[in-house]
């Protein structure tokens, strides 16, 4: 990653609960996956998706994340509130890797490749056969109706205050 391009940007993230915050002004052309056993265990997911930010682009801008070293050279950090999943540093690197998910708007950074590949499980194959459903009042009318009465998910995008 140490030819990656920089991309100058505007973009906020943060945790589930909204205890940690963030803001970037800039990124790496390094949006990726990572199916890598540690990967998928800090995610406590199938694979973590990782985009590389500048370590002066970033600012913490509500709380601080905790942070665990998940290895000699490496830091992942999480909100200590909620778990939210929310970097990968190596303590070397000039930039850190937050994932993508903890952004407010994460489909502004797409994967461009995949790592770990190795440990990548065999049911990613047969994804695009499997049955969609969305969770809209659409299709989970009741449902939808009792989670958002009881919903504690910070919204996507910055508050003055927290909790709301």
């Amino acid at each position: 990653m140490s030819s990656a391009k920089r991309i100058e940007t505007m973009a906020s993230g943060g945790c589930q609960c909204g205890a940690v915050r963030y803001r970037v002004t800039a990124v790496l052309d390094t949006s990726h996956i990572c199916h890598c056993r540690m990967c998928q265990k800090a995610s406590g997911n199938f694979f973590a998706a990782l985009i590389g930010v500048p370590r002066e682009a970033l600012q913490w801008t509500r709380g601080a994340p905790a942070a665990f070293s998940s290895s000699e050279d490496v830091d992942r950090g999480f909100c200590a509130i909620c778990g939210t999943p929310l970097f990968y540093m190596h303590r070397a690197s000039a930039h850190i890797c937050l994932t993508t998910g903890s952004f407010d708007e994460p489909a502004r950074f797409p994967p461009r490749v995949q790592f770990g590949v190795e440990a990548e499980l065999a049911c990613f194959a047969g994804l695009p056969a499997l049955p969609r459903e969305g969770t809209t009042e659409d299709t989970m009318a009741d449902e939808v109706a009792v989670i958002r009465a009881s919903n504690r998910q910070h919204p996507d995008h910055d508050t003055a205050h927290w909790p709301l």
